[in-house]
């Protein structure tokens, strides 16, 4: 070989498609990725309708308002009395009003709850979506929201084509943390739980999808502390770097 071949081919391999051919990704460590639905849009979002409705009342009230929401489902499922998610948010909002002596007419709670289908996603949403996509990830929600929000939402924000499916656990009556409504994420993919991740909002549903089988990974956007029940996601991390780098391998 002579020089100039010799002197061609070291510069090839030290150009950046030289070095991105060197270090071309691995395969994914999952075949799909279920994520909650908070994990994807600020459940915070909400604040400024909130606030808007009852000035400086707005973190104090949301902060009410979800928590009552999910106490609603974990009632209505142990005592199998099922109801779609956007009804539960408007009777968790109700709670919330007359629990803090505030006025809620007609149009005013209307208002309120049109922003659970306008939240806004989180800022590495988009970019975390489509390095999935990009490397043949499977993508779908399993979110106790009703069918009705996650679209709004998804179209909204134009993800909609980054998923293959929205699933709401409407479609058997359920809500998380019954098994019942993890197990739509291996019914409706046709993989195996120990093929999928589960990408948790809250630690309560990182330990309910533990429990059921999943790997995995509790995306704490609030910094929040773990639930104390003797069982611990796979991973905690606190944004969409960490999931792509359990998934991908890189960030």
């Amino acid at each position: 070989m002579n020089l100039a071949r010799v002197f061609f081919l070291l510069v090839v391999c030290a150009t950046p498609f030289g070095l991105a051919r060197a270090e071309a990704p691995s395969t994914p460590r999952f075949k799909a990725v279920a994520f909650d639905y908070f994990v994807l849009f600020d459940a915070n979002s909400v604040i400024p309708a909130v606030e808007a409705a009852y000035p400086g009342k707005g973190a104090e009230f949301t902060k009410l308002w979800r928590a009552k929401q999910f106490e609603y489902c974990f009632l209505r499922s142990l005592t199998g009395r099922h109801a779609d998610f956007f009804e539960v948010t408007g009777d968790a909002l109700a709670y919330a009003a007359e629990a803090m002596k505030l006025d809620l007419p007609p149009e005013k709670r209307d208002r309120l709850l049109s922003a659970y289908l306008t939240l806004t996603p989180w800022p590495d949403t988009l970019d975390a979506l489509r390095r999935l996509k990009a490397a043949g990830v499977r993508v779908i929600t399993l979110a106790n929201f009703s069918g009705r929000m996650l679209q709004a939402n998804a179209e909204r924000a134009g993800l909609g084509g980054y998923f293959d499916e929205l699933l709401s656990t409407e479609v058997n009556k359920t809500y998380k943390p019954d098994p019942a409504a993890y197990a739509l994420g291996p019914q409706r993919l046709k993989l195996a739980k120990e093929e999928i991740l589960f990408a948790a909002f809250g630690s309560w549903d990182a330990y309910g999808a533990k429990a059921f089988g999943y790997p995995t990974i509790w995306v704490n956007r609030f910094g929040l502390p773990a639930e104390k029940l003797g069982l611990a996601p796979d991973k905690t991390v606190p944004d969409m770097k960490g999931l792509l780098e359990l998934v991908l391998g890189r960030s």
